[in-house]
């Protein structure tokens, strides 16, 4: 395709509701447009960026040994119920099929992961295990703001491991903080490591 005829409609000004820099130049040149409050569409410029980014965190997580799944958005009610974020988060998109079923779109999937895991590995001599998928994510924001930074449905990159025992979750763990700074230096980006709070997704570490 030649460039002359690539859609990017760029903007001489900043639209109004953009108050942060990084959401002012996606705006400006021509990478998404905003369809409501916390929904974007990607354009071909924004599309294309995403998909070389993927590239490279499928390039890094397979080298640590990652293996890539796709799960459904759609989740049953039943493994949040058994797990207790059910009713206990507040940002989960809820509705019910034809049949009055409870279902859900997924802002995280440790529950689907961890399903599956207990389903089909049989053996300690299968373990340790990395999976990963980039994939739809939803939350019912209250506020959706910031550009892309706060959104109801956005792409998610998330890893999973199981392990034998705590000292390999902890080389798990190091391997996927290494895979990430090898990540970041290939995109350009500066990375400072620090401790935080693990919130909705529970656990005793969070980087």
């Amino acid at each position: 395709m030649r460039w002359s005829q690539v859609f990017i409609p760029t903007l001489r000004e900043v639209p109004a509701e953009a108050e942060v820099p990084s959401h002012q130049l996606l705006l400006r040149a021509g990478y998404v447009r905003q369809v409501a409050a916390g929904l974007y569409a990607h354009l071909f410029l924004a599309r294309r960026s995403f998909l070389k980014i993927a590239q490279i965190i499928r390039e890094e997580m397979n080298r640590i040994g990652g293996q890539e799944f796709y799960l459904p958005a759609l989740n049953p009610a039943e493994l949040w119920q058994e797990s207790g974020r059910w009713s206990s988060v507040d940002v989960m998109f809820k509705l019910q099929d034809r049949g009055g079923h409870d279902l859900c779109l997924g802002f995280t999937h440790e529950e689907e992961m961890t399903n599956i895991a207990r389903g089909e590995l049989r053996s300690y001599k299968q373990l340790p295990q990395i999976w990963y998928q980039i994939q739809e994510k939803f939350r019912d924001e209250p506020r959706p703001k910031s550009g892309l930074l706060r959104l109801r449905q956005f792409l998610m990159k998330d890893s999973y491991s199981f392990d034998l025992d705590e000292a390999g979750l902890d080389k798990s763990y190091q391997k996927h903080v290494e895979a990430y700074k090898r990540i970041f230096d290939r995109c350009g980006l500066k990375s400072l490591y620090v401790e935080a709070f693990s919130g909705l997704m529970g656990g005793s570490v969070s980087s």
